[in-house]
């Protein structure tokens, strides 16, 4: 009897012979399928990476990133910045090519011939390190742009030395500067910020797939907004009539074509940048 008794008490669930009951199966059995299935959840999960629950990315993807602690952020960064202050200075010269046809000309300015690539670099920003990490490179560039109209000014004003003759030169190109810069300052940061939140947005939707999609929607957006505010801004009164019209729309095309001209290139240093950057990984700084 005593026998008997210690042996059940001792392992619930089993029978007298120490064998486990039919019960203690079952539940072995359904952790052993809980474990299994949640495994399997798991590296599903992890395969497929910028996936939301329903298979398609959303607004809980885990997106891939670069940290902007990397190797080359700094550097884009920098090149970001000149090519925005140089393309601002050149756009103080309005050019003409034409007539081409009966009596149509391309009207356009200085900038063209430059800053489209601040739009491929941005893009390269925003696919790479990100949205927060393009908009530190958009405010960066809008305060050196500062930076350099107030220098511009005090050489401007200040009193020009003994044999210096180029005063009233200075004051012609760079005298303009002010209203150019207003005009590029607000046209940059809408259109770079649309351009960067577009291609995140569009990113965190459809992963790594596609680049090319969004590329060519964040730029049409970007560049129709920041063409048609710098060139409200800058030369609405100082380019007549039709000529202005031309010019907006000349500026807009032109721009949305060098990108398309230079995608290619876009994808070589995105490609290169993703192998590069270590830290480039689904969940990543954003």
């Amino acid at each position: 009897m005593s026998n008997s008794s210690d042996t059940g008490a001792g392992a619930p669930g089993t029978h007298a012979s120490g064998q486990p009951g039919p019960h203690a199966q079952a539940t072995a059995q359904a952790v052993s399928g809980n474990a299994a299935g949640s495994a399997e959840n798991t590296d599903s999960a992890a395969g497929a990476g910028v996936t939301g629950t329903d298979g398609a990315p959303g607004a809980g993807a885990m997106t891939a990133f670069a940290s902007t602690r990397g190797r080359y952020y700094a550097l884009i960064l920098a090149v970001f910045c000149c090519v925005f202050i140089i393309s601002n200075i050149s756009a103080t010269k309005v050019i003409g090519f034409g007539p081409i046809v009966g009596d149509f000309s391309i009207v356009t300015d200085g900038g063209a011939f430059l800053f489209p690539l601040a739009y491929i670099l941005g893009d390269v920003l925003s696919e790479v390190y990100g949205f927060r990490a393009a908009r530190r490179a958009v405010f960066m560039g809008f305060a050196m742009q500062a930076l350099a109209v107030l220098v511009f000014y005090l050489v401007m004003v200040s009193p020009p030395g003994p044999g210096y003759e180029s005063q009233e030169a200075f004051e012609a190109v760079l005298g303009f500067y002010p209203r150019i810069v207003a005009a590029s300052l607000a046209g940059y940061v809408v259109g770079q910020l649309l351009n960067s939140y577009v291609l995140v947005w569009v990113k965190r939707r459809m992963g790594e797939k596609h680049l090319w999609v969004r590329l060519m929607t964040s730029t049409g957006v970007g560049e129709f907004a920041d063409t048609l505010i710098f060139c409200i801004v800058a030369f609405a009164g100082v380019i007549p009539g039709a000529d202005f019209i031309n010019y907006i729309i000349v500026g807009f095309v032109y721009k949305v074509a060098v990108e398309v001209i230079l995608m290619p290139v876009t994808y070589t240093v995105i490609r290169v940048l993703k192998k590069r950057e270590v830290s480039y990984a689904p969940g990543g700084e954003d």
